[in-house]
């Protein structure tokens, strides 16, 4: 088997589909980023977060032969991924829990997009628990197309493979999700200087 660090993830689902150690290479590829966004999605729980992953690693295994290979492999994990927490918060019937965002360069270019000015990026960024409560105030549908755009670093037509949504829709809801979570953040300052 040639070099797993360097084989492509459609290369290794081909090997899986023959070779069960072939899909033990995809699941170490991408169970420390699937976990970091199960927690972004709000999955506080660390034994919740493995239970989801556990979840969705069997269904993507079992699902493998008609996987499509005309999307990328990892949305389509992360597909299977978002509908296992979407289904896990249903089942439980709660809301996301808000955890901090841990990288600061990450919360800066999260606000920077969010087109604010210098003093109130400056604010939030100092405050990173403001973007995550801010998160959580939102709609999911505009929560999750954030988190996938800046925080998992998804394009367009990523995006709208794992939620199975036009790739305008995906702009849309990127450009009104900014637009709500601006706001939020614009009043959670001022509640702060007031």
């Amino acid at each position: 088997m040639a070099d797993t660090q360097t084989q492509s993830d459609e290369s290794l689902v081909g090997q899986a589909l023959a070779d069960r150690q072939a899909f033990a290479f995809l699941v170490e590829r991408y169970e420390a980023p699937l976990g970091r966004y199960f927690y972004r999605l709000g999955v506080g729980d660390p034994e919740d977060r493995q239970d989801l992953l556990q979840d969705t690693f069997i269904k993507a295994y079992r699902n493998l032969a008609s996987f499509d290979t005309s999307l990328k492999f990892s949305s389509w994990l992360y597909r299977i991924a978002h509908n296992e927490t979407v289904s896990w918060f249903r089942k439980r019937s709660i809301r996301p829990e808000g955890h901090a965002i841990a990288d600061a360069d990450e919360v800066l270019r999260f606000v920077e997009g969010l087109e604010l000015g210098p003093a109130e990026q400056f604010k939030i960024t100092e405050d990173q628990t403001a973007v995550t409560k801010a998160l959580t105030e939102l709609p999911e549908r505009y929560r999750t197309v954030l988190i996938l755009r800046f925080m998992e670093h998804k394009e367009y037509e990523e995006i709208s493979d794992i939620l199975t949504i036009p790739v305008a829709t995906v702009g849309t809801l990127i450009h009104r999700g900014k637009a709500a979570l601006k706001k939020i953040l614009i009043a959670q300052n001022y509640e702060h200087t007031t």
